[in-house]
């Protein structure tokens, strides 16, 4: 099926392209081709009219805002833990991404982007009705936003060679069982050239 897109109700939704993503090694992709199709998507979006949102996750300087259940196995993603050896820059968009006055920035405080952020309010304030993800990591960041957006109503494209997980594993699973439930898998290419209204 050709992908259409209307970019006023269109908005890229980036998960956590961070600094930080270059610190470990996830899969399937190498990190850098994700951050350069993520870049390909923020242009696009920009050039089309369309609204781009930056997500990245970032805490108090206390890290009481910061999720820490009990896991079994103990989880190493979790706070403080996990962060204790990052440099302080570590939750700042990766610079490769651009910058532009219209786009947003969403800081989160867990793997969701829609819980406890106003991304909901930004989009319904501008129409937009279909959202674009991509990102790291795509079992967590992107799956849980994935879902929330679901639960609200949105429309949803997954640009699935823009993400990465742990392991090429949970992102084949996520994107083989989970994401095509919830909207439509195309991509960079297929994105990009909708955008321009080239099918």
């Amino acid at each position: 099926m050709s992908l259409e897109l209307d970019p006023t109700r269109t908005a890229l939704v980036a998960i956590d392209i961070m600094k930080r993503v270059f610190s470990w090694e996830s899969h399937p992709h190498p990190v850098q081709e994700v951050v350069t199709r993520t870049a390909r998507l923020a242009d696009a979006f920009r050039r089309a009219g369309g609204f781009v949102v930056f997500v990245r996750v970032a805490f108090s300087s206390d890290e009481k805002d910061a999720l820490d259940p009990v896991t079994d196995p103990p989880s190493p993603l979790l706070l403080p833990r996990a962060l204790a050896q990052e440099p302080e820059d570590w939750s700042d968009i990766l610079p490769e991404l651009g910058s532009h006055p219209t786009d947003h920035l969403i800081t989160k405080h867990q793997w969701g982007a829609f819980f406890g952020t106003d991304l909901d309010l930004q989009l319904r304030r501008r129409k937009i009705d279909t959202i674009v993800l991509c990102g790291i990591s795509t079992n967590i960041g992107v799956e849980t936003t994935a879902r929330e957006a679901y639960q609200h109503g949105y429309n949803q494209i997954f640009a699935t060679d823009a993400m990465n997980a742990y392991s090429d594993e949970e992102h084949q699973h996520t994107c083989t069982y989970i994401l095509p439930r919830m909207g439509r898998i195309r991509s960079t290419d297929e994105i990009v050239a909708a955008l321009s209204g080239k099918r």
